[in-house]
């Protein structure tokens, strides 16, 4: 069985430990737990480890966020990931910082990086772990607070909140993603 782990952000030091750039963090741990390491591959960098018997890949688009699909799409096909065997981690702005939900289709919801994965890769229909990063912005300024860090107060949950992200990709390459919602979805 073959897996795909999609790590959502954009590219580049200024970026890194932003909001949007939380699908990145979270497969950084994943393939850290997993005593992986990264390539620049094309349009990603790239790793892969064995997990019970199963390969599971995990990229981290280096086409920016808007064209994430671009990315995702090559490596489905370069592997021969079916959509159902693939992962998606997103920031999330509809819930609360600190709730991470793992659900095996749904809309973009004007995400930019979900967007572009519609578009390139058909439909809504491919599974998402959506991390919570809450939307305590003023009015107008909801690129800022994406491309802003995380607060003192989110730094010091941030750990604990990715390591869970782990487990549940972890989960749902194990078990499935029914079991992995009804065990691990948080809030």
């Amino acid at each position: 069985m073959n897996y795909l782990i999609v790590g959502l952000g954009n590219i580049g030091k200024e970026y890194e430990d932003t909001r949007h750039n939380i699908g990145f963090m979270v497969v950084d741990e994943a393939a850290k737990q997993a005593g992986a390491t990264w390539s620049l591959l094309k349009l990603a960098y790239y790793t892969d480890f064995k997990q019970r018997g199963k390969n599971v890949y995990m990229i981290k688009p280096t086409t920016f966020m808007n064209l994430s699909g671009k990315a995702m799409n090559y490596w489905m096909q370069q592997l021969k990931v079916p959509l159902e065997n693939v992962l998606v981690v997103v920031d999330d702005l509809a819930i609360p910082f600190g709730s991470l939900r793992i659900k095996p289709k749904g809309s973009a919801a004007g995400h930019n990086g979900l967007r572009s994965i519609e578009a390139t890769c058909g439909g809504q229909n491919y599974p998402r772990l959506r991390f919570g990063i809450g939307d305590n912005y003023p009015k107008g300024r909801q690129v800022d607070y994406v491309l802003g860090p995380f607060d003192k107060e989110e730094q010091k949950d941030l750990p604990g909140l990715i390591d869970h992200s782990v487990k549940m990709i972890q989960s749902f390459v194990n078990i499935g993603i029914e079991l992995t919602m009804t065990n691990l979805n948080s809030k």
